[in-house]
């Protein structure tokens, strides 16, 4: 069995070739409902065994990509995939990670005025029609009546035609709702206070996008945004630790999957719920198929999914069991990364985001200065290439800008911010794989340290604008190295 280099994590041989599928699908540019093959053809083309196989076809089934149909004119068919999975992946990561809601509303804060703006520019007369049934069914509820689904945030970021801001709005709003469940009004008129400002922002949220004015949709964005941070801050438990997980599934779409993913679903929820420690048995087998009531053959399924998310791994023998492990981030990476080429987002849409994200973090490392992590991080970037660069030199100055960039999201500190970043870098990985992008010249990696340094010089002595300007004019010099 190899290792992950990157995250130290046992790398299946079923893995690797659902990664060969799904690289391939890419490749052909998803053609939905087109035949991979048959199982034994598939089988020959990898040299691999039925089971291994079968596992990485479940991996492909996970990720929406493709489904194995049996029978005649059957095969591994290609499938159009829906954000269940890739966003189910995030909140399985972020729910085991745990995330404030400090970084809950502050990513809100950077991408949902973004998403406004966006909004104002692009919207179309469909997506004027959405907005508003939207905010006439939230109009309409009243008190003693279940409460409507939050769909306006979602819808808005929908109307930005951008899908990478489609999507990690998706995951922002889902894990909003988790802390508003546990949060209590003071009483029940207030409650239908706080219902009563919200509508009347979607609404005019709404206005100001509907006539195309892009700066007060961001600024009403914003204002809203900075609402809700203040109720929830007043009304959550436990305002700036990590959020407690409740007894509950991870996200109502596991339902409409197979049993398998609902019931890893569930036991993950479980295990944070219960904040069971590194390396503890949640149960053993036995145990597990008398607790949930589910065969042995989906009970293994779900073990594999977790495993394969890193929440959980079944260890064999005595005093063994399901045994929790720490949680790494790159199957949900992978799962969104996937999700997302399958939307194609465009440059602009990719850098939009990026450069928001990067500004925050920037601002925020800044005010970090001097705590030791940020003070090593700007000493080890002190440093520029001297001389002519060599080959190895453009090679490695090229890993070097894309770990640059996701070093200050870490120092930065808000882990949504920072997996949001990854996840675009991983775009932009995958973009270089495939195109075999050609390396930029000697002088480009000459001029990209450089940037770097001036950078960090900016951090060093607290100077945020500064700081900011030329992360900014860097971005846009290097585009060439990222897009």
């Amino acid at each position: 069995m190899s290792t992950d280099p990157d995250s130290g994590r046992p790398t299946k041989l079923a893995s690797t070739i659902a990664r060969e599928i799904e690289a391939d699908i890419v490749r052909r540019g998803w053609p939905v409902g087109a035949s991979l093959g048959s199982e034994r053809a598939l089988q020959e083309r990898f040299s691999v065994s039925r089971s291994v196989l079968r596992e990485a076809v479940r991996l492909v089934e996970h990720h929406q990509v493709a489904r194995m149909r049996r029978g005649p004119g059957g095969g591994l068919l290609v499938c159009e995939p829906d954000a269940g999975p890739a966003t189910r992946a995030v909140v399985i990561y972020l729910e085991h990670l745990g995330t404030t809601l400090d970084d809950l509303l502050n990513a809100r804060l950077v991408l949902e005025p973004l998403a406004a703006s966006l909004a104002a520019e692009r919207i179309d007369e469909a997506g004027i029609d959405r907005l508003r049934a939207v905010v006439r069914e939230q109009e309409q509820w009243r008190p003693g009546t279940p409460m409507p689904r939050d769909e306006f945030h979602i819808a808005l970021a929908e109307q930005s035609k951008n899908p990478v801001l489609q999507l990690f709005i998706d995951v922002l709003i889902r894990l909003t709702t988790r802390y508003a469940l546990q949060s209590q009004a003071g009483s029940a008129s207030e409650a239908v206070e706080a219902l009563d400002h919200m509508h009347l922002h979607h609404s005019e949220l709404v206005a100001a996008v509907t006539a195309g004015d892009s700066a007060r949709a961001k600024t009403l964005s914003e204002r809203h945004v900075e609402a809700v941070t203040g109720w929830l801050q007043q009304h959550h438990p436990g305002h700036g630790g990590r959020s407690r997980r409740r007894r509950r599934r991870l996200d109502v779409e596991a339902s409409r999957g197979k049993s398998a993913e609902l019931l890893a679903a569930t036991i993950g929820d479980e295990i944070g719920a219960g904040d069971w420690p590194v390396g503890t048995v949640f149960g053993t087998e036995t145990a597990l198929l008398e607790r949930y009531r589910v065969s042995r053959a989906v009970l293994r399924e779900a073990v594999r999914l977790l495993e394969y998310h890193s929440v959980a791994q079944m260890r064999r023998g005595p005093g063994g069991g399901l045994v929790v492990t720490e949680p790494h981030a790159q199957a949900s990476i992978d799962t969104i990364a996937l999700y997302l080429q399958y939307r194609q987002p465009s440059r602009e849409d990719l850098r939009s985001v990026r450069d928001a994200i990067e500004i925050d973090n920037v601002a925020k490392v800044v005010k970090r200065r001097a705590e030791s992590d940020v003070m090593a991080f700007l000493e080890t970037h002190r440093a520029v290439l001297d001389g002519c660069p060599t080959a190895d030199d453009v090679r490695k100055a090229t890993t070097e800008e894309f770990r640059f960039h996701v070093g200050l999201a870490q120092l930065a500190g808000n882990a949504l911010l920072d997996l949001f970043l990854r996840i675009i870098v991983e775009l932009f990985r995958r973009h270089w794989t495939s195109t075999g992008q050609a390396l930029p010249s000697p002088n480009d990696a000459v001029a990209v340290e450089h940037a770097h340094l001036r950078i960090v010089e900016a951090i060093a002595v607290g100077d945020d604008s500064l700081a900011s300007y030329r992360v900014r004019r860097h971005l846009d010099a290097a585009a060439s190295w990222w897009l």
